[in-house]
């Protein structure tokens, strides 16, 4: 029978109908917009609600939509065909404590500590719901459908907005006595401390997509530094990680300069992960992960300097193969589960 996952985001959600061998039958999006609390929640109960309605899809056929409501006009099958899914899977940017079935996600207003397990359940009382946060439906959608499939020991690097650890051991997806393991944003990766670093950690700040810029946009402001460089003259604030990856590839200095840094903290980190958990391979993506994927080489080469000399050789660093859906394709795994 067919399940649905629902990979929600800081912006987006994105609703998807899986077979279960983990074929997408159906797909839409739609913006959170201005929405917060419980607008989100209804927004993630509507979109299930459409998914339910769509399961009927032939098997093997593929429709999406990114607009918000209106389906690829896709002939459905009758419903015998395709029975309505009675399990669903949602990521969520944040922390889904599993104890309470409560989640905090820190990109939804409102969203400190949102009953939505029990919202679900309310909802769709025939359904088997399981709610994971982004960092472990990232691995768990390698496993079922990427670049990890067949691993035993991976670790999915997510590197976007912030930075997050997905972390498959021994065949286990580790969740951490609060379900807070993977904030490898804090990892402590140099010193002196900074006052930054207590909103958004050492590694964020300095290599999270929104790090890179706020380290660009802090050399500009105090205005002494790269003073040849193009971008010395646009407004400070104006400046994206984008923008940087663009002027990287023109050998800008000051964009070589951030991002020069934050390979290195790349590096650093994915060897101290590797030699604590002695993986099979690192996956990276994240929207970052796109343009940062052609530093991969670099980036090993970076770790080979700092990890266990024998673990280092027997891992892989790959780019992640779900093209940005990884936490999708985990809300579909979720939803698979027993």
């Amino acid at each position: 029978m067919p399940v649905i996952g629902i990979d929600l985001g800081g912006t987006k959600i994105t609703g998807a109908v899986f077979s279960r061998e983990g074929e997408i039958l159906y797909k839409q999006s739609a913006l959170l917009e201005q929405r917060q609390g419980k607008e989100v929640g209804e927004l993630v109960r509507a979109i299930i609600s459409k998914c339910s309605r769509q399961s009927a899809v032939a098997v093997g056929s593929r429709q999406s939509d990114d607009s918000g409501y209106s389906n690829s006009g896709a002939s459905p099958l009758p419903t015998e065909n395709c029975p309505l899914p009675t399990a669903i899977g949602v990521c969520v940017p944040g922390i889904a404590n599993s104890k309470t079935g409560k989640v905090w996600a820190p990109n939804i207003a409102g969203w400190e500590d949102y009953p939505l397990q029990q919202e679900l359940e309310a909802s769709f009382p025939a359904a088997k719901i399981n709610i994971a946060s982004d960092r472990t439906c990232y691995i768990l959608g390698e496993c079922w459908k990427g670049a990890a499939q067949g691993c035993s020991n991976a670790l999915f690097i997510a590197v976007g907005t912030g930075i997050g650890l997905g972390i498959l051991a021994d065949g286990r997806v580790l969740h951490g006595h609060g379900d807070i393991v993977g904030a490898t944003g804090w990892m402590a990766l140099e010193s002196p401390y900074r006052e930054e670093y207590k909103r958004y950690g050492c590694f964020e700040s300095h290599a999270s997509g929104n790090g890179i810029a706020r380290q660009a946009q802090k050399i500009l402001e105090e205005g002494h530094l790269f003073k040849d460089s193009p971008l010395y003259h646009k407004t400070p604030a104006s400046i994206t990680t984008q923008e940087l990856f663009e002027y990287y590839a023109q050998n800008d200095p000051l964009a070589m300069h951030v991002l020069d840094r934050a390979i290195t903290l790349w590096g650093m980190a994915a060897a101290n992960l590797t030699s604590l958990f002695n993986p099979e391979k690192i996956i990276w993506g994240g929207g970052v992960f796109g343009p940062a994927a052609v530093f991969l080489a670099r980036i090993y080469h970076e770790a080979c300097r700092w990890a266990q000399p024998l673990a280092i050789r027997q891992v892989s660093f790959e780019p992640s193969r779900l093209c940005g859906n990884a936490g999708l394709f985990g809300a579909g795994s979720l939803g698979s589960m027993r």
